[in-house]
């Protein structure tokens, strides 16, 4: 029997960087209908996004205002897919922890759950698998009688150690993970920290779109726009560039060791640090911004090397990277810093780090690297670890024929 998959999830259709939600439900809609409901503004939100002008917001902002869910729909994903925005929520998470919390996170609670409930009553999703994608903060999971047979919680980050989702994430993780039939787990770390509480837990690595991705191997794309006038060899990140994961002091060394080749750096800058340790003001680093999914292996191509430049903390340590299999389904030599034990299992297919000295030089090799069967390895890698094998993985862990 097939079931309809609603999946409620932190990142909207609209993200800035690869998504793991779009791509499971990319996925996902070739066999099921998918709902695909979106992390919901709060109120500090639609008027922060009004004044910035946002694009997106302001193209759901007129159902928003009167309390109404905004339906969207996706080119990209043309078939049994709808995506939804619930309407507003309270902006909360300034409370401390306590009753007064508690009281306005199930006011939340009920305007996204009513959200979810009227979405798949007008679209007739009547019995479906729930599958919560690391935002605890609502609808962490439903009940039976809203027509959920089977919850599902997927953690993919250590809650507490973003200072925002700190505050009250973890309980109401924890609290996601008791409920759920399963827990689906990025990393190894994280399967160490949600054993104790989840009913049933299960690996659930991150992937890649390989049809994306390798086309960097079968088709030829002009030189970016953001290398105009720049002549010589390129090393690249794509990601989010954010406080939290990048060493940035790490990048800056890179640039500076490498004076004739231009360092780029393709994603949305969400920290100060580049522009505090004098980073962006580098002549030979540049910064893209974020881009589509879609426009990745234009600029993927031209990359000699490919870094995954994360800091060693608590964080990275419970990371399985969802970039490293785009880079090696692209065939890159990828140069990345030894964060954690999944990285780890990488280490025949790309250079690993152990610190800022030996990342450096492990640039230069895989610079100056020349040998075909190296592209072949990474590739074959990468296509053991497509959306397509992870979503059959999952079929195979419920207790039930699930048709996806």
């Amino acid at each position: 029997m097939k079931f309809d998959i609603i999946l409620f999830t932190l990142f909207r259709t609209d993200n800035a960087y690869s998504s793991i939600s779009l791509s499971m439900a990319k996925e996902l809609a070739k066999t099921v209908r998918v709902l695909y409901v979106n992390h919901p503004y709060s109120w500090k939100d639609l008027l922060l996004g009004i004044i910035r002008r946002d694009p997106a917001l302001l193209k759901r902002l007129p159902r928003l205002l009167f309390l109404r869910n905004a339906y969207e729909t996706l080119d990209t994903i043309p078939e049994r897919f709808i995506a939804v925005t619930p309407p507003p929520t309270l902006p909360i998470n300034w409370l401390p922890p306590g009753s007064v919390y508690r009281f306005f996170q199930r006011i939340n609670n009920r305007i996204v759950v009513k959200a979810i409930q009227r979405a798949a009553r007008e679209h007739g999703f009547e019995r479906f698998i729930y599958l919560n994608c690391y935002d605890p903060f609502f609808a962490g999971y439903l009940p039976p009688e809203t027509g959920a047979v089977y919850n599902i919680y997927h953690c993919i980050d250590d809650i507490t150690q973003d200072p925002y989702t700190a505050r009250h994430g973890l309980s109401l993780e924890n609290e996601a993970c008791k409920q759920a039939d399963i827990t689906l787990v990025t990393s190894t770390n994280l399967h160490r920290l949600k054993a104790p509480v989840a009913r049933r837990i299960v690996y659930f690595f991150n992937a890649a779109d390989v049809s994306v991705f390798s086309r960097v191997l079968t088709e030829n794309f002009p030189r970016p726009t953001e290398l105009t006038g720049r002549q010589g060899q390129v090393i690249g990140f794509i990601g989010n560039l954010d406080a939290l994961r990048i060493d940035y002091a790490l990048l800056k060394k890179v640039a500076l060791q490498f004076p004739d080749i231009t360092l780029l750096l393709v994603g949305p800058l969400n920290s100060k640090e580049p522009e505090q340790t004098g980073l962006t003001r580098l002549p030979n680093v540049v910064f893209t911004g974020a881009r589509k999914l879609e426009d990745l292996p234009a600029l993927l191509q031209h990359m000699d090397c490919v870094l995954i430049p994360f800091l060693c903390n608590t964080l990275t340590y419970s990371i399985y990277p969802l970039k490293i299999n785009e880079y090696l389904a692209a065939g890159k030599p990828v140069v990345s810093t030894a964060f954690s034990e999944d990285i780890r299992t990488f280490a025949n297919c790309c250079y690993l780090a152990e610190n800022h000295d030996d990342f450096l030089q492990q640039i230069k090799n895989a610079l100056s690297e020349n040998d075909p069967d190296l592209i072949t390895t990474r590739t074959k890698v990468a296509a053991s670890n497509t959306w397509e094998a992870r979503i059959r993985q999952l079929a195979f862990a419920l207790p039930f024929k699930a048709g996806i």
